[in-house]
């Protein structure tokens, strides 16, 4: 009898042990999904979509064509940036790789989530892709499936956009809920009815962000994710590369890109595209063999550091800018302009304008009454503002975008640096914005030299009618 309890005893033991190993691993499965799936990260990583996206189309034919007919050929730029096409198409192309490095620093960071080891390599992956070709992986994607993953990026980024909003609304209705349940309410069937509309917007609203999450980004896995977010920049890479004439003989394989030779033809109209081997090289003027030394990213930050004679190097692009734009409104209205604006100009200004501004001045008369001349000046400030402001404008623009960027991880920006007063030429900037006031001094004391003249008249008038009354 006792062998029999015992025999039952252990009959129960391994019947117990043998159930827990068949649920363990679908619990365990469970788990592994719970904890890999992107959850609240899925707003970024539509951030960070947003922008591929915005890259390629940046890359596409006609926006390729539009660098070298429109960007490159402002008149400002041509002015006081460069006449290099070389040079301004180098800057471009730099600009788009240090996007793309932004991007894939972060995507980075999201890898290391993953349970898939070669996407926990991503960056050195991405690195020796840059600087080699080297895809061992076969990360990089033809024209077809390119096609297909943007329009899965453009469905993911939509549908997170859309759940962000429903979330926003339900936490909206839960805090209304809140409010009336505490709420003192004379009237206990109106506050009664509002409760129960209000639970039954609650439980319609979160059935929906439910759904939305399901179709999102949030239940998406961080290994399925990160492989579509690291195949997308291997290629954006790609593209780079080709359009710009990047990295020609470096062991790179672009068979398997959506190629297209109109594009390259028109950013390079050169019948031997081997003329430019590497962009750089006309900019950072180094010996070949640097490229390597430094790698494709080392030597791409070197182009965007601006030269010693810039603005930007000078850290006042974006002070300058503020400065054309505030004069360019004096322009405009000079008759508007008061002392306290003037003294407020004036104290914008540094040390080296200033001294410019005060030899143009030495020796012009006080009286300002030719009415030819000032009509000059007014033609004169309005050619210079043409090709000037348009660059202020960007500088303001480009780094406003930048701003809301860095708090949103949403990097879409809609104007090249180059556009804008970063590189600039310093001497050269500094001359239009002295002609500008020079030019703004005689029209705001013609201005005010006709009102005072203007107004003795009337009072002249005034005076002569009542005298004669």
């Amino acid at each position: 009898m006792a062998l029999e309890t015992w025999l039952i005893k252990v009959k129960k033991t391994l019947s117990y042990s043998l159930d827990s190993a068949r649920v363990a691993p679908s619990l365990k499965s469970k788990l592994v999904m719970k904890n890999s799936s992107v959850g609240v990260l899925a707003f970024e990583i539509a951030g960070i979509m947003s922008k591929i996206l915005h890259l390629l189309e940046c890359l596409s034919d006609e926006n390729t064509t539009r660098f070298r007919s429109e960007s490159i050929c402002l008149e400002g730029v041509r002015k006081i940036v460069s006449n290099d096409d070389v040079f301004l198409l180098g800057l471009v192309c730099a600009e788009m790789v240090e996007n793309l490095r932004i991007i894939a620093k972060y995507v980075s960071s999201v890898s290391k989530k993953c349970q898939d080891a070669s996407l926990g390599c991503f960056d050195r992956l991405f690195d020796e892709f840059a600087n080699s070709g080297h895809d061992p992986h076969s990360w990089l994607m033809g024209s077809k499936e390119l096609t297909s993953k943007i329009k899965e990026m453009e469905r993911f980024v939509t549908i997170t956009a859309t759940l962000h909003r429903d979330m926003d609304e339900l936490v909206v209705l839960e805090n209304g809920l809140q409010k009336a349940l505490h709420s003192k309410d004379h009237d206990a069937g109106i506050k009664e009815q509002k409760i129960i509309d209000l639970r039954r917007k609650i439980l319609w609203q979160r059935q929906e962000v439910k759904y939305l999450k399901e179709k999102s980004l949030w239940c998406r896995s961080f290994d399925a994710v990160t492989k579509l977010l690291a195949r997308s920049i291997f290629t954006v890479l790609a593209r780079i590369k080709l359009v710009f004439g990047v990295g020609h003989g470096h062991g790179y394989n672009t068979s398997s890109l959506p190629r297209s030779l109109s594009t390259s033809a028109l950013v390079y109209p050169f019948e031997n595209s081997n003329l430019f081997p590497l962009v750089s090289a006309p900019l950072a003027k180094n010996p070949p063999n640097t490229h390597e030394a430094r790698g494709f990213f080392g030597s791409n930050s070197k182009i965007l550091k601006p030269p010693s004679t810039t603005l930007g190097a000078a850290a006042l692009a974006l002070h300058y800018a503020n400065v054309i734009i505030v004069m360019e409104k004096m322009i405009k209205s000079p008759q508007l302009v008061g002392a306290d604006a003037r003294d407020d100009l004036y104290s914008m200004l540094p040390d080296s304008i200033r001294f410019l501004l005060r030899a143009r001045l030495k020796g012009v008369g006080f009286s300002a009454s030719d009415p030819v001349l000032a009509a000059e000046w007014r033609d004169a400030l309005q050619k210079v503002l043409k090709w000037l402001s348009p660059l202020a404008h960007n500088m303001i623009k480009w780094q406003s975008e930048r701003s809301f960027e860095q708090q949103n991880l949403i990097l879409k920006t809609n104007v090249l640096l180059l556009q804008t007063l970063y590189f600039a030429n310093q001497e050269k900037t500094e001359a239009a914005i002295t002609e500008l006031l020079v030019g703004l001094n005689y029209i705001w004391r013609f201005e005010r030299e006709m009102h005072a003249k203007s107004m003795f008249q009337n009072r002249n008038e005034f005076l002569t009618s009542q005298g004669s009354c």
